[in-house]
């Protein structure tokens, strides 16, 4: 009994240690920009934002870092990225238990949000954002001409004081729309 359990737990132990997110083939991959933001450097800016006493978006965003993990952005021009992008956050929604939490349509473009649930109401685990079908007129950056973007948040997240993250961290606006109670 000892041996199979010993061989089960180093069997399980790969997938435990080394687990990848169903994401990450999208780091390396040619006409995507990505952007991660690892709990180290969100917990330092953290700390930089809390010593401004005076400021509530500062201590706003200095409490929500405390319980970030993580922060992934995809970006991609490309249509065949967009479109393998959609059909994996389709899995993903499908396997990794996440709610939809609102969705935005204006003309072709589509805003999806999710979230995993977190320790109560006002808090999640996770938060996903998907944006399609994006008008290029409306959404461009220096000459660039955007398909998809696709912003992952991990940890314990406050979703009263979501638009003090986008704030300070510069993330898409849309954002705090999810921290509305009245859209859940």
């Amino acid at each position: 009994m000892k041996k199979i359990i010993l061989v089960f737990v180093f069997a399980i132990l790969p997938v435990l240690v080394f687990s990848q997110s169903i994401f990450d083939k999208y780091e390396d991959m040619d006409h995507v920009g990505s952007i991660t933001v690892n709990k180290g450097l969100i917990r330092l800016a953290g700390n930089l934002a809390a010593h401004d006493k005076d400021d509530q978006d500062a201590q706003n965003f200095s409490d929500i870092a405390q319980g970030l993990n993580g922060i992934r952005v995809f970006v991609t021009e490309d249509k065949e990225v967009s479109a393998d992008m959609g059909v994996t956050v389709n899995r993903y929604l499908k396997s990794a238990s996440l709610e939809e939490l609102m969705r935005v349509k204006d003309k072709d473009t589509n805003i999806k949000f999710y979230i995993r649930n977190g320790k109560d109401d006002d808090h999640v685990a996770e938060l996903l954002m998907f944006v399609s079908g994006i008008d290029h007129d409306d959404f461009g950056k220096n000459g660039r001409k955007f398909e998809s973007v696709l912003v992952s948040l991990t940890g314990d997240i406050d979703l009263n004081k979501i638009s003090s993250l986008t704030k300070q961290m510069n993330l898409p606006k849309e954002l705090n729309q999810a921290g509305n109670k009245s859209d859940r």
